[in-house]
């Protein structure tokens, strides 16, 4: 179909979506729900900790999927970590929401996202999806950081080598991270039985003295991600255009955009 940029409103589209696994169920429901044929492509999550490596895999399926019969690609991202600056539509439209990272994609908003981060700015986020693609050994999984895992697993093979008391001192004095944190949020979906994540979130947050907390997810940036409902939340490309950084509350913009 190769729709431009302004689809009609009663179009029926093929749109790939790229995202991070650890959106995974939140995206096959909105996907169920989406009026629209979507292909949802899963990228292993972590990977906004290399954004060059990261951007590189994206730009390779966007080209790939402008030859793929797809009327548009969008993308499960938000600027994650720079990630997704630079990259360019290839042949056809692609979206992204206007998203620091993939916390706004579950709060609905970048205005919840701002109220929680105005709330309590040291807030360490986890979501089912994310907790159960960590690594063996590592119980350890807050949403956008890596270095929570890292310690976790270097606490582990402390207690091996010097016993357990010795190992909490260690951790403590390298965990010096976790100071800069006061809160634990389990971000319900309410798709399935969330409950182990849940009580694994609330020991992580025991164990590091945060106070815990349960936000539910908001879904509708997602929804209106792949039910193509882009309005101003969302940066829609031409192809040849791409994806800039602003730093200002837009977050990102075209390189085809002008005042």
């Amino acid at each position: 179909m190769n729709l431009p940029v302004h689809f009609y409103p009663d179009a029926r589209l093929k749109l790939l979506c790229i995202a991070c696994e650890v959106l995974a169920r939140p995206l096959y429901w909105s996907a169920s729900q989406s009026p629209h044929q979507v292909d949802v492509r899963l990228v292993e999550k972590g990977q906004h900790n290399h954004p060059a490596c990261l951007r590189g895999q994206l730009q390779e399926q966007i080209h790939a999927a402008s030859s793929a019969g797809y009327d548009a690609v969008v993308l499960g991202y938000g600027l994650c970590g720079r990630a997704t600056a630079g990259l360019v539509a290839v042949g056809i439209p692609l979206v992204i929401p206007r998203a620091h990272d993939c916390i706004t994609l579950f709060l609905g908003s970048r205005q919840r996202y701002l109220v929680e981060f105005a709330r309590c700015p040291g807030t360490f986020w986890y979501s089912r999806d994310y907790m159960e693609r960590q690594a063996a050994g590592d119980s350890t999984a807050a949403l956008g950081l890596g270095s929570a895992g890292e310690i976790q697993a270097e606490y582990d093979r402390f207690v091996e080598k010097y016993g357990r008391e010795n190992a909490d001192y260690l951790v403590e004095v390298m965990g010096a991270w976790a100071q800069h944190y006061q809160r634990a949020v389990f971000l319900a979906s309410g798709l399935g039985d969330d409950s182990q994540a849940q009580e694994e979130a609330r020991r992580q947050a025991d164990r590091w003295g945060w106070m815990f907390e349960m936000l539910a997810m908001d879904l509708s940036l997602l929804h209106r991600l792949l039910a193509g409902d882009w309005d101003a939340d969302f940066l829609v490309l031409k192809p040849g255009e791409s994806i800039l950084e602003t730093h200002d509350e837009s977050i990102l913009r075209s390189s085809g955009w002008q005042e």
